[in-house]
């Protein structure tokens, strides 16, 4: 093994600064977990976190931290000891997270941790000498050796009994690291997976975006749903699995589904060639969530709604106004995992909106009012519900009507991703009038009446059906007149 030089380096500011407070406090400190783990595996995550622990007195010491850094401060466990101090610097979030020995010493600590790969540890001290790693690692479980077998395996039987969330964690360790799951473990989880319903919701969320943020994602869920795990973290899958047993033709809206995710993760790959789509998708939206993670979350979502509103009519299957229910449900279900608003609003449209651009491609002259009304009803998120149905009818097979079809849906959607990053690129036009020219001109006080009006005369006026200040009030009145008659 190399030496953690490297690894050293890249972090070196933050922890000789955390070495002098421990210094300070005489204080032995010890780097434990992932952030070893990630050290083996000359991981560089986009924002690191570090977590450390110590005798006790791990809060105290957590909030001097804080103050040296600058950073913010937060207890997470007031119980067990634990926090955390959180500083940006540039572009990057950096966590450090400080907690009291599980047990009398650091091996007992390790010893209550989750899984071998990440229940070692090293002396913040002995970090800065340039030492070989085998020289420092503390290792009682032999995790460096599962390590470079790619084997998760458990420290003890009662992980998941002490940590329920911890099922998920073996699977977004699977995905992130492309590791397997050892046959007692599994057994293991398998036998507890329940109690993952006594997990906050938060703790679940986080590790499912740890499984959207990875290349494995698809594969991952697939796992997840194999073993029934997946139906504790979103219990309407089982009314889509079901779907099949209710209409005579064979149905598998499930298989699709996950089809869909399977597409969507290809799209949304970091190696995506468009510079403009790589950069819109790395956007994060809130909580460190990127619009990639979130659009796969919706591409497993997006079907939510069609068990509701499951109908047989002459017998064909159909499911009218499911990408209105499922939108509700995404609400829901958004909620209860604890999204930001943003994060709830972005799921909420693409999953209303994804049946959008197979219309656009079925009216047999796509015209500028329908592009338009398209772009200003997705706003910032038309790439994703682009992409979203790009994978939807990738993952749709069967279907006649989207079988002749098909070609113009594979030239239309590049088009429209095209159009929509031109148009990001262009000064946006001025408005011909505004509210204060309209209630003016047609003697109308304030009221939504103007909003409806303005929004008539920006979509005439991005068709190019009005160019001039006059043309635009002269609609305005037409629109009154058309309005007041109903």
């Amino acid at each position: 093994m190399k030496p953690l030089c490297a690894w050293r380096q890249r972090n070196e500011v933050f922890l000789k600064a955390i070495q002098g407070v421990a210094r300070k406090e005489r204080v032995r400190l010890y780097l434990v977990g992932g952030v070893i783990r990630d050290a083996l595996c000359r991981t560089d995550k986009a924002d690191p976190d570090f977590d450390f622990c110590l005798r006790k007195h791990a809060i105290p010491f957590t909030r001097e931290v804080a103050a040296v850094l600058g950073a913010g401060f937060v207890v997470l466990d007031k119980e067990h000891g634990c926090a955390r101090a959180v500083k940006k610097l540039g572009e990057r979030l950096y966590t450090f997270d400080f907690s009291d020995f599980r047990g009398p010493d650091i091996f007992a600590d390790l010893l209550h941790r989750d899984f071998t790969v990440n229940s070692m540890a090293i002396p913040l001290d002995d970090a800065f000498f340039g030492r070989q790693v085998h020289e420092l690692l503390i290792d009682p479980f032999g995790g460096a050796q599962d390590l470079r077998r790619g084997i998760i395996r458990t420290v003890n039987r009662q992980a998941f009994d002490e940590d329920p969330v911890r099922v998920m964690r073996a699977f977004s360790l699977t995905a992130l690291f492309g590791f397997r799951i050892d046959r007692a473990t599994l057994a293991l989880i398998l036998e507890k997976k329940g109690k993952l319903r006594l997990a906050s919701a938060e703790r679940v969320r986080d590790e499912l975006f740890k499984i959207l943020s990875s290349h494995r994602a698809c594969a991952a869920m697939a796992e997840l749903d194999r073993f029934g795990i997946l139906d504790l973290v979103f219990p309407e899958i089982k009314a889509l699995r079901s779907l099949g047993r209710r209409s005579r033709r064979r149905l598998d809206v499930w298989g699709h589904t996950l089809n869909t995710v399977g597409y969507t993760e290809r799209f949304v790959s970091p190696a995506c060639r468009s510079k403009d789509l790589k950069a819109y998708l790395d956007v994060k939206v809130s909580s460190g969530h990127s619009r990639r993670a979130l659009l796969k979350l919706g591409a497993l979502l997006h079907d939510v709604g069609k068990p509701a509103t499951f109908k047989v009519e002459k017998g064909k299957v159909k499911f009218h106004g499911h990408e209105r229910v499922g939108a509700a449900m995404v609400g829901e279900i958004s909620r209860r995992l604890r999204l930001s608003t943003g994060e709830l609003r972005l799921l909420r449209r693409i999953t209303f909106l994804h049946l959008r651009p197979g219309y656009l491609v079925t009216n047999p002259v796509l015209t500028a009012r329908a592009r338009f009304r398209f772009f200003r009803d997705a706003g910032e998120d038309a790439p994703a519900v682009l992409l979203l149905a790009l994978a939807d009818e990738r993952a749709t097979k069967g279907y006649l009507v989207l079988e002749k079809i098909r070609a113009r849906y594979e030239r239309l959607i590049p088009a429209l991703m095209r159009e929509y990053f031109a148009a990001q690129k262009k000064t946006p036009a001025l408005r011909l009038v505004d509210g204060h020219d309209i209630m003016r001109a047609l003697d109308l006080e304030p009221s939504p009446m103007v909003g409806r009006i303005l929004r008539h005369l920006e979509e005439l006026q991005a068709i190019g059906a009005v160019t001039t200040e006059r043309q635009a009030l002269a609609q305005a009145r037409v629109y009154k007149k058309k309005y007041l008659k109903k």
